[in-house]
């Protein structure tokens, strides 16, 4: 059982680079999903992140789109946040809490924040929505 919660406990797995290089259809290759929560069988958050300002490749946005918004139409709330993170340094830790929201999508929308929100504030307000 793993002792802390949120941490990765077997790191040299986790820096195993996934080659998808046999699964190719046509120009569709698998893409990754960074972090996902499901929330009391109430409603689904997925978190993708980027370096500083690179922006969603458009497959992969298609991707988290569609999820996003099939996952909607099942009768769960679901959210897809992306966030930035500025961490140079591969071997230090991100801290996806306080990452920075640089757009997210909701009910079949993408919405950019009016003003310098985290990933957790996002995910604060989104569980606040949430039937009880």
């Amino acid at each position: 059982m793993q002792k802390t919660r949120g941490i990765i406990s077997n790191r040299d797995r986790a820096r195993q680079i996934r080659n998808y290089k046999g699964l190719r259809y046509g120009n569709i290759t698998p893409t990754d999903i960074d972090g996902l929560i499901e929330y009391k069988n109430k409603g689904y958050i997925i978190i993708e992140l980027k370096y500083e300002a690179a922006e969603l490749p458009l497959g992969q946005q298609l991707a988290l789109e569609r999820l996003t918004d099939d996952l909607e139409r099942s009768g769960k709330s679901t959210i897809c946040i992306v966030a930035s993170h500025q961490e140079i340094d591969c071997n230090k830790d991100i801290d996806v809490a306080n990452t920075f929201v640089s757009n997210y999508r909701l009910k079949g929308n993408w919405y950019t924040p009016n003003i310098q929100l985290t990933t957790k504030q996002l995910i604060e307000k989104y569980l606040m929505t949430l039937p009880q």
